[in-house]
């Protein structure tokens, strides 16, 4: 079958099937109006169209679908910004080295937008927030900063190294939470697939030796044909429960903040979510606080960035209080959520004039403790989960072997 395309500039695209002058199958594609002008077309190009149809669109588009911009992107690119303009690369020429080295296209895309519009006059802090999905207010504020104190550069490098803290220990945070629910999942997923493939197996040779069954395996039976008989109420109602959660938590505001706060009490989990939070706080506002951002304006940011919406109204209220005139410190203390060594290392700071690296101590302190919690918690979990995971194993293989012993010592 011979095999030729002949496809016009514009139009919509049609597959067609037909013979050439010289006798032979053709097929191909071509672009028009209509299936009836498509067959004028082809008749004039000498080809005797025998199937003419439109062609099908792509299913998920015909472009290459773009890669999202993730907080790790951002990391780099602020570190090799950073990097590019300490060695004295020019600005406008650092975006365009930086751009074309990133390995997310749709970031870089992104940077070789805003060289642009620094190109053309504007500033970075400007372009930046043409993007708020991408760069948050707290990001511009510490270049709006940077650019308005002459100190980009370095600004650029406290930038990188803010990052890159946070994004770590928002990693190690994601990591304690996500370890136990998937080790969870995986050991209900195992005990479904027990009971509703393994166990009616057992059902069935059990019915042939017409003997009463112990009691433990008669629970586990029922368990499994209440399973089979209502298995997708058991994991729709799982799911819809899960979806729910979810829906409520990205929709209802004092839903969340009725779980986060309540979340903190939680043993181990919350522990590990109260000290994410104080490094968080300590990181940003030292971070702010050395760039020269005004306290009222820098908490406003600092409360988006500690990851807990009852942390975040308790900021926003310490921000009020702090515009008013009142100290940092006696701010902190009222709002009730911090310990005594933060207030303290505060205090000394606010004293000495050295705010900015006081809080940075109390976030390296805070950061390490995180580390070590979710380091105790991942060796912690291990053997519980063995012992759970067994412990539902071991006893419906029990269950199903009882009535085996017990027929063997009638034996």
């Amino acid at each position: 079958m011979a095999d030729k395309k002949y496809v016009a500039a514009s139009g919509e695209k049609f597959i067609y099937e037909g013979m050439d002058s010289k006798g032979k199958r053709v097929s191909g594609e071509i672009a028009s109006g209509s299936v009836s002008k498509a067959k004028m077309e082809l008749r004039k190009r000498g080809i005797n169209p025998l199937k003419v149809k439109k062609k099908p669109k792509p299913l998920f588009g015909t472009g290459p679908k773009k890669k999202k911009i993730t907080p790790k992107d951002i990391t780099i690119f602020s570190r090799q910004l950073a990097t590019m303009m300490s060695s004295g690369v020019p600005l406008v020429q650092s975006f365009e080295i930086v751009g074309k080295g990133l390995e997310n296209p749709t970031m870089a895309e992104l940077v070789l937008a805003i060289k642009t519009d620094v190109e053309g006059g504007g500033t970075m802090a400007d372009a930046f927030r043409k993007h708020p999905k991408v760069f948050d207010e707290l990001m511009c504020n510490l270049i709006e900063a940077g650019e308005q104190g002459g100190i980009l550069e370095g600004m650029l490098a406290k930038i990188a190294e803010y990052k890159e803290k946070t994004e770590s220990i928002k990693a190690k945070v994601k990591k304690a939470m996500t370890y136990p629910i998937a080790i969870i999942s995986i050991a209900l997923l195992i005990t479904a697939g027990l009971l509703i493939f393994v166990i009616p197996s057992f059902q069935k040779i059990f019915e042939d030796f017409g003997a009463e069954l112990p009691g433990l395996t008669m629970m586990v039976i029922h368990a499994s044909e209440a399973l089979q008989t209502y298995w997708y109420i058991v994991f729709g109602g799982i799911a819809a429960a899960v979806f729910t959660f979810k829906k409520l938590m990205a929709t209802s505001p004092s839903f969340r903040f009725q779980v986060e706060k309540y979340s903190l009490n939680i043993p181990v989990f919350g522990e590990i979510t109260q000290k994410s939070a104080f490094a968080r706080f300590a990181r940003t506002l030292s971070t702010m606080f050395a760039a020269g951002v005004p306290l009222v304006e820098a908490l406003d940011s600092v409360s988006g960035a500690v990851g807990n919406v009852y942390y975040k109204q308790a900021i926003l209220v310490m921000k009020d209080q702090v515009a008013t005139g009142t100290s940092l410190t006696l701010t902190m203390q009222e709002a009730n959520i911090f310990p005594n060594m933060v207030i303290q290392m505060a205090s000394i700071g606010e004293e000495a004039g050295s705010l900015d690296s006081m809080l940075a101590k109390v976030a390296d302190f805070y950061e390490e403790e995180v580390d070590n919690l979710v380091d105790t918690l991942s060796s912690l979990m291990e053997p519980v989960i063995m012992v759970v995971l067994g412990s539902i194993v071991g006893t419906i293989i029990l269950a199903m072997y009882l009535p085996i012993f017990k027929m063997g010592e009638v034996v």
